[in-house]
């Protein structure tokens, strides 16, 4: 997006990497104001938006919750992951719809996980709560779109990121195997043998927040490299 001229609000919680983030974009010739903070609370998500004013587009990518068992996870860790993965983008679409609507134009998009449509064991919480997610989106999407205002969702499977480096290292620890066999192990699963990148992931995302994106209406797209085999 900024690439496209887009001027930037960019949130995390780690001050120095979202500084030095900025501060690259910024290069690229676009304005760009960094709020550290976590969205996933209250106090977080009304920093970003007092920071934001008016907001035309809008991208949800809160991390994503730890990989586990069904038998270890209590009440508590189900609430942080429904907190993280499915109220924080539902209450930032609550605040900036209504100026989308009218204004007459908006843009969403919601990083979700490839696990909607084929639930990842290990990553439950995740799948639980992005599911939720997904089926407010399916409605939400249809009241909106008279407006002008389009939300999609993007169901990416394994990119190139840390969030993969840290599942990739959760089995090099559980099985006792290097990370380059545990790299390869999981590309050969990929029809594409690859992970895929920031990069083509980011111009995806851009598109549907384009003005060539306006007929595309409460879909889930999948960036998985082929991975889910299925016909619809």
């Amino acid at each position: 997006m900024a690439e496209a001229g887009v001027e930037l609000v960019i949130n995390a919680r780690g001050a120095e990497a979202l500084e030095a983030t900025a501060a690259a974009l910024r290069a690229r010739g676009v304005a760009v104001t960094a709020v550290a903070a976590d969205v996933t609370t209250e106090a977080g998500r009304a920093a970003v938006l007092a920071a934001a004013g008016e907001v035309d587009i809008l991208v949800t990518n809160a991390g994503g919750p730890p990989p586990g068992s069904w038998e270890d996870w209590g009440r508590e860790d189900y609430l942080r992951a429904i907190e993280a993965n499915m109220l924080t983008p539902i209450l930032l679409m609550k605040a900036c719809l209504p100026g989308m609507m009218a204004r007459g134009w908006g843009r969403v998009v919601n990083i979700t996980s490839q696990s909607v449509k084929s639930p990842i064991a290990s990553l439950g919480l995740s799948n639980a709560a992005r599911t939720g997610l997904t089926g407010f989106v399916a409605g939400t999407a249809r009241q909106v779109a008279p407006k002008g205002v389009t939300i999609n969702n993007l169901l990416p499977g394994i990119h190139d990121t840390d969030r993969a480096l840290s599942l990739d290292g959760g089995v090099v620890k559980a099985r006792g195997i290097s990370m380059e066999e545990a790299r390869a192990e999981r590309m050969a699963g990929i029809p594409a043998r690859r992970y895929g990148t920031a990069a083509e992931f980011g111009a995806a995302c851009a598109f549907l927040c384009s003005q060539h994106a306006g007929f595309i209406v409460g879909q889930n797209i999948l960036l998985d490299g082929g991975a889910l085999a299925a016909t619809l």
